[in-house]
């Protein structure tokens, strides 16, 4: 969107959490996303999370377009800098992830579902990776329903349990995508500045690559959920021009 002379110009002139937040809104969305998920590849930085955060948050038709974005521009395939991180199932559920072409529409199978609950009680790490990568958000909405109804206690709660780590992590980002994405944020935003510590990379990242896409609503959720507003909490949390930044992202405080 803007040229290579502005973004360094930029930088010259920012710092900080400002510079941050500033270079990775100038570029358009798409452009965002590819930034995000390839710092996130990178075995230096190793932040798997986010890189799981945008991809399973994404449509499959979104994924099939970022891929072939990620290849014009880093000349590289998506699939090929996922196969190189070094956590086993955690890479095997992104790759899977990306590579299947899941339905859109929100057309389900109950009997199916019945049938993943029931593979899904006491399943390996395998069993997981196959149905949650195949399935479409409709569907798997309703294999989380099926599971409750079968074991008495949420799927969430069930991965949670396992201790899987980071795979667990990204189960549970799928998990918490397919039912209600702004929910999903709402929480991980929570996270970010419930401690005395701001995780500012994760609360910049949230609100600059959400906020043309769903932030009324992840905003709503997180007044519902925390009895406070989103800006509210912001405007605490961080300070400067910083603060006004993100809080002009986030819009109206309501």
């Amino acid at each position: 969107m803007y040229s290579e002379d502005i973004l360094k110009r930029l930088s010259l002139k920012l710092s900080g959490n400002l510079e941050t937040s500033v270079l990775l809104w100038m570029p358009d969305p798409v452009e965002r996303d590819l930034q995000v998920v390839k710092q996130g590849l990178r075995l230096e930085t190793e932040n798997l999370q986010a890189a799981t955060e945008v991809i399973c948050s994404r449509t499959p038709s979104q994924i099939q377009s970022f891929k072939q974005q990620y290849l014009s521009k880093f000349e590289v395939h998506l699939e090929d800098d996922i196969d190189r991180q070094p956590l086993g199932h955690h890479r095997e559920l992104l790759l899977a992830y990306v590579r299947q072409r899941r339905d859109e529409d929100l057309r389900y199978d109950t009997e199916r579902a019945q049938e993943d609950s029931r593979a899904l009680l006491g399943a390996d790490e395998c069993t997981f990776i196959r149905i949650f990568s195949e399935r479409s958000r409709a569907q798997l909405a309703v294999v989380i329903s099926a599971y409750s109804d079968l074991s008495g206690n949420s799927l969430e709660k069930a991965v949670k349990g396992k201790k899987w780590g980071p795979f667990g992590d990204a189960l549970r980002t799928i998990l918490s995508c397919s039912e209600s994405p702004a929910t999903y944020f709402a929480k991980v935003l929570h996270k970010a500045m419930k401690c005395l510590r701001v995780d500012h990379t994760t609360l910049i990242r949230v609100i600059v690559t959400r906020t043309e896409i769903d932030m009324k609503d992840i905003k709503a959720e997180y007044l519902t959920r925390y009895g406070k507003t989103l800006n509210d909490v912001v405007d605490l949390q961080t300070t400067g021009h910083y603060r006004t930044f993100l809080l002009s992202l986030l819009g109206p405080n309501c």
